[in-house]
């Protein structure tokens, strides 16, 4: 549907992405149907606990892209989907999926979003929200610690295996395909004022 208006939000770890997505929502209510590429994480119920927590999550191969690109394509066409629901607490996919509906305007929400070409064809703008590196393995911690029950031990030892380097491969080289770059996301004021004002224009 042209009516449609799809936003990606990029960005490396803990830089601000939910809190600029869920700012976005907050302003504009029922307009807006969110979208987190980390629902779509791969489901391992071959493997035990302890194997999957050995596991790459910051490889874009970790993800089921192919199924939100067909998704986001049915979304756009005016039709409900089924999202999977995952479960950081034990690193698997669960077998319950979320029905959600179109609305004017989609927000596509993820780390790894602009490094399959598919899904940046779906988008009318790709933001890239940037942070420092401190401030966002802070952020990334108490998060994994204090919202999906990690140790602050297993978290380091993520962040440097994977987090870290996968950061650099993937994360920070996507940022040439963003048509805005937000320093300090969802600290961003101005920014979000003018993503919030792009988006009113279209559904006026």
């Amino acid at each position: 549907m042209d009516d449609i208006l799809v936003i990606g939000i990029a960005g490396g770890t803990g830089s601000g992405k939910t809190t600029l997505t869920n700012q976005i929502a907050e302003q504009l209510g029922e307009a807006v149907t969110v979208i987190t590429h980390d629902c779509y994480y791969r489901e391992h119920h071959e493997l035990t606990y302890d194997e999957r927590t050995q596991l790459n999550y910051d490889h874009p191969d970790s993800y089921e892209t192919e199924l939100l690109v067909e998704h986001l394509a049915a979304l756009r066409q005016g039709l409900p989907v089924e999202v999977p629901v995952y479960d950081f607490s034990i690193y698997d996919r669960t077998d319950e999926t979320t029905t959600v509906y179109p609305s004017r305007v989609i927000i596509v929400e993820g780390i790894v979003i602009f490094t399959s070409p598919e899904l940046r064809d779906l988008m009318d703008i790709k933001v890239f929200v940037d942070a420092d590196a401190d401030v966002r393995i802070l952020r990334r911690m108490v998060r994994d610690v204090r919202d999906r029950g990690r140790s602050v031990e297993s978290v380091v030892n993520q962040y440097l295996a994977t987090v870290k380097p996968m950061h650099e491969m993937f994360v920070e080289p996507s940022k040439v395909f963003a048509d805005i770059i937000i320093p300090t996301g969802g600290k961003n004021p101005v920014a979000l004022d003018l993503l919030v004002t792009r988006i009113r224009a279209h559904l006026a």
